[in-house]
């Protein structure tokens, strides 16, 4: 049916996005595609080296899932901000991901944990890398005709320590983020980051992932000093635009405080 309907057909999975754009004339389709009874494509599982979670399952289920929280913390800690409890109840971890926001909090912890996005069309499967889905604002790498099923979530060794921090800045709780920051590093017994992934929403045309900083956390002791020392570059690497809601000049002040609170807290949390 994506297939012979192109561009004129939406998938409708939760509707939390879709059904207020159609009522504000922002999308026409002419075909819409109910999935809510495909059976197999709201599962969340633990794979070991991976969490996979159906583009179905709802966001309020993700949320509360065991298996979220032992192992993907800093998915668990993003969820709480999007939407309410009422949209999260019926929204669809996949609709946010194929719906592309570059200030969308689980975009961004995508991107950050190198998810695998799972694409299915007439034609078979293909898998694309989190940093390659996100193509520009509300564009992302599935095609008309594609089905986004499933999302590949890697986790982080047990043997390390890891702090997690997900922070944002909203007008209103619930109110899509003018700047999110997601952090999560593991640290060896040392203290030391061993690894660290960063990323920041709100700021550029996609989420953003922050590998310079990263680069520059690891072997490092997550002093005050350094925390203060990396965030300062955090400007420069920001590409966000004036909007209604907050200016560039706002978004590139904020983002550098609340990586430095992430950090702090992420340092904090692997210390109890």
């Amino acid at each position: 049916m994506l297939a012979d309907a192109g561009d004129d057909a939406k998938i409708l999975a939760g509707g939390q996005t879709l059904v207020p754009l159609m009522a504000m004339r922002f999308a026409r389709p002419t075909l819409l595609v109910d999935i809510n009874r495909l059976e197999g494509l709201a599962g969340i599982e633990d794979r070991g080296e991976t969490v996979e979670i159906g583009a179905l399952a709802r966001q309020r289920a993700v949320e509360r899932s065991a298996i979220t929280r032992n192992r993907l913390p800093i998915l668990a800690k993003a969820l709480p901000y999007v939407g309410h409890i009422q949209t999260r109840t019926r929204g669809t971890i996949g609709g946010s991901l194929v719906h592309g926001d570059p200030s969308a909090e689980i975009p961004l912890v995508a991107l950050v944990l190198d998810a695998r996005l799972h694409l299915t069309a007439g034609t078979g499967e293909r898998e694309v890398a989190g940093e390659d889905f996100f193509e520009g604002p509300m564009t992302t790498a599935a095609g008309p005709a594609e089905l986004l099923t499933r999302i590949a979530f890697p986790t982080w060794p047990n043997e390390a320590t890891i702090g997690t921090a997900f922070l944002e800045m909203a007008p209103r709780a619930g109110d899509y983020a003018l700047v999110s920051v997601a952090v999560q590093i593991a640290f060896g017994s040392d203290g030391r980051c061993r690894r660290a992934a960063i990323g920041i929403g709100g700021c550029a045309p996609t989420p953003l992932r922050l590998q310079g900083i990263e680069s520059e956390l690891t072997g490092e002791i997550l002093s005050v000093g350094v925390i203060d020392s990396v965030v300062k570059g955090v400007a420069d690497a920001l590409d966000p635009e004036d909007t209604l809601q907050a200016s560039a000049a706002y978004r590139r002040r904020v983002a550098p405080e609340l990586l430095r609170r992430a950090l702090i807290e992420a340092r904090e949390e692997s210390e109890t």
